[in-house]
């Protein structure tokens, strides 16, 4: 019964289906738990939010990235997906902290000043949150002070930032120096990420790890992680 709880929960990630009321992208499924319904029965059966997370949520999210790669899904596809595992994530937080599952580390996201551009950034949160991150969105068009200053108070061990224009994305290397200039750059990994984005732009900068994609970046954080817990 654990197992198929679960594999109902992978499949509705994979359709994209919030609540029962949604379609999914296969016909026939309207009416049918979605993620909601079936994250709030999985608690009430007593399946670990853990369980849930790695064998529901991620699980389907894994999937969702592979077919995303090979151009079976699209953004829109992703986003639905993404916004399933972001409302079970909401329902399962106060269960993550009472079961004493620590997170996998803290990282802060936010879009560079002058960029009003969130989607890229938001999937990143989402897809984080459910690998077992603790992640403070501070929002789009964010300066570099502000950026600094949630560093110095959260000390997190990631900061994510994305930038979808070329006139904002040079905004990214003023706040790596601004974090040198506060002797904080050592304190944290920056990852960069966003569509005029490269992995030799990253290292022009001084970042440390560079996301092509939402999934991508998940992948590097997770990499950082290893390299820094050896």
């Amino acid at each position: 019964m654990v197992e198929h709880t679960l594999g109902l929960i992978k499949e509705n990630v994979i359709q994209g289906r919030v609540t029962r009321e949604d379609e999914g992208l296969e016909e026939g499924m309207e009416g049918q738990p979605g993620v909601v319904e079936l994250t709030e029965e999985a608690i009430a059966r007593g399946i670990s939010a853990e369980d849930i997370i790695n064998n529901g949520l991620t699980a389907g999210m894994v999937i969702v990235g592979q077919k995303f790669e090979a151009r079976e899904y699209y953004i829109p596809d992703m986003l639905a997906s993404a916004e399933a595992v972001g409302v079970a994530m909401t329902i399962l937080e106060p269960h993550l902290s009472k079961s004493g599952v620590k997170p996998k580390g803290k990282i802060i996201v936010a879009t560079v000043r002058g960029d009003l551009h969130d989607i890229g950034k938001n999937i990143v949160s989402i897809l984080l949150r459910g690998a077992g991150y603790t992640v403070n969105d501070l929002g789009n068009d964010i300066d570099a002070q502000t950026i600094v200053e949630a560093v110095r108070e959260e000390r997190p061990q990631f900061l994510g930032l994305s930038a979808l224009l070329t006139s904002t994305m040079k905004h990214m290397g003023d706040i790596i120096e601004a974090l040198t200039e506060s002797g904080l750059r050592d304190s944290v990994k920056v990852i960069v990420g966003g569509a005029p984005l490269s992995e030799e732009f990253a290292v022009s900068i001084g970042a440390d790890g560079y996301g092509a994609d939402g999934f991508d970046a998940v992948r590097v954080v997770k990499s950082l992680s290893s390299a820094e817990n050896k």
